[in-house]
Parts: C-alpha cells; sequence; structure tokens
C-alpha cells in the first residue's frame, strides 16, 4: 500500500521532471515561451539539483533496505547528482579548487540532470514498497 512518503516523493520527481523537461521542450519550440525559465540564475539549478540529490540519497535508502536491486541504482545516480550540485555550490564560497565550478554545466545539462532526478523520484515511489 502506498503511504503519504511514496506520493510526496512522485510529486516531488513529478516537479522536477517538469522544471527539466519542460526548457528541453521549449528549445523544440513545443509551448510557450515561459518554458524556458531563463529568468533562473544559473547558480540556483546548483542548489536545487543537491537538494533533490540529498533527498533521492534517502529515498534510495529506504529502497535499499527494502532489498530493491533499485535502490542501488538510485544511490549511485543520488551520489553523482549530489556531486555535480555541491561541488559548484562550494566553489561559489571559495571553498575547494577552481574545477569545483564545473564550467562545463551548461542550462540545458542541468535540464537533463533535472529530468533523470525526476525520473528516479518518481520509481522510487512503487521501489519503496517492493
Amino acid at each position: 500500500m502506498l503511504t503519504l512518503k511514496d506520493w510526496v516523493s512522485f510529486l516531488v520527481g513529478a516537479v522536477i521532471g517538469a522544471f527539466g523537461l519542460l526548457p528541453i521542450l521549449n528549445r523544440v519550440n513545443i509551448g510557450p515561451s515561459w518554458f524556458a525559465l531563463e529568468f533562473l540564475p544559473i547558480a540556483l539549478f546548483s542548489y536545487i539539483v543537491a537538494g533533490a540529490g540529498f533527498y533521492l540519497m534517502l529515498e534510495s535508502i529506504i529502497e535499499i533496505t527494502n532489498s530493491n536491486a533499485i535502490g542501488w541504482i538510485s544511490f549511485l545516480v543520488a551520489g553523482i547528482v549530489l556531486v555535480i550540485g555541491l561541488f559548484p555550490m562550494l566553489a561559489s564560497f571559495g571553498i575547494g579548487p577552481a574545477w569545483f565550478s564545473f564550467p562545463w554545466l551548461s542550462p540545458l545539462v542541468y535540464h537533463i540532470i533535472f529530468v533523470v532526478e525526476g525520473l528516479f523520484l518518481m520509481i522510487a515511489m512503487f521501489a519503496m514498497e517492493m
């Protein structure tokens, strides 16, 4: 039986996935121009990616404790995404080496990460109950 934490995971995943999917669709001229989300600073993306990565990591631990193989894949994705979000945040505060800023991270890369995070959070809704 699905509980509230499962539905919250799905809703957070849907919002984060939409946050990444809408600008990607806008690139191929689908939807209104505000789908591009160009009014948001790119520095905000790293905070969202890091927070969602931490949340995915917590959800994947629940998946792992239920002896679900998907949990380990989710945990690996969460760790990678957490690093991708955390390192630029640390670099913005002057912590760490210069490569922590990940200058290759464009808004498109962040949007793809949002879609992947959203998918894994929506999968977690079902995987936490297996």
